[in-house]
């Protein structure tokens, strides 16, 4: 299924994507096609394909068969280092035995801009200011990455992303192992950005708070398409989860209360 408001070969595509490992298919036919600028959540059981997925419109995994576009032009023929230009990657888990600073980690993100072995630029170091002052870490650009919480390393890795000025943002599941605070911290944060995102959420109520549409996955297959209001149903929750739910929305927010067996 796609997303809908893209017109024409803009940004970037998914066409039936799929992949295998281990011999069965992770990914099975998979279309989506983000509107520019929205924040697009992808839900799902754990091994229902969603890191796969974000792997295949990343350029890191090809598919098996479909093809994974860029304003109109496929990954391969964009090329690695212009697509690492275009498109940043937010990973579930980041570490480091090196010894490295905030600064050091986010001005990772200018790489794919600077050729080997070169000096950083004037533009080199007005992106990763940028990059610490959008997401609050300006006064922590001195601070080891080794001393930081894992919200403020998720932090630090938005910056290293949006230090290479991305269009597009991938993040498989950020929210892991955060407490409250920081999830609603990081996802605010990622809602906000000027890019368009496409984000792994395991946390349905999240998903409904900041996420413009959503594409739910079972079993590698897309399941439903739309808005929040849309997609997450208690038949849905049903079907795709196994458990049984309450869903209310009014005026403010949608919401999911998971019911006892």
């Amino acid at each position: 299924m796609r997303a809908e408001g893209v017109s024409g070969d803009a940004g970037l595509r998914a066409e039936r994507v799929s992949r295998e490992a281990g011999g069965r298919l992770v990914v099975d036919g998979v279309s989506l096609a983000p509107p520019a600028g929205a924040t697009v959540g992808l839900l799902g059981p754990n091994g229902s394909g969603k890191s796969t997925l974000l792997r295949i419109l990343a350029g890191v995994l090809a598919p098996a068969s479909g093809v994974v576009t860029l304003d109109g032009r496929t990954l391969a023929d964009t090329g690695r280092r212009a697509v690492a230009r275009r498109i940043a990657v937010v990973e579930q888990h980041s570490d480091t035995q090196v010894e490295l600073t905030v600064g050091d980690v986010v001005r990772l993100g200018r790489i794919p801009h600077r050729r080997a072995w070169s000096a950083p630029s004037p533009e080199d170091e007005r992106a990763v200011r940028d990059a610490l002052d959008r997401t609050g870490l300006t006064a922590r650009a001195a601070q080891s990455w080794h001393t930081l919480s894992g919200g403020e390393r998720q932090r630090v890795q938005i910056a290293r992303a949006l230090a290479q000025n991305p269009r597009e943002l991938l993040l498989d599941e950020p929210t892991n192992h955060l407490d409250i605070q920081h999830q609603l911290d990081l996802l605010s944060l990622v809602a906000d950005l000027p890019v368009t995102s496409v984000v792994a959420l395991h946390d349905l109520n999240l998903a409904a708070m900041f996420c413009d549409r959503l594409l739910v996955l079972k079993e590698g297959r897309a399941y439903a398409a739309g808005t929040p209001a849309e997609v997450i149903t208690e038949q849905l929750i049903a079907e795709v989860y196994g458990v049984r739910a309450v869903v209310t929305q009014d005026a403010e927010a949608l919401s999911v209360r998971f019911l006892r067996k």
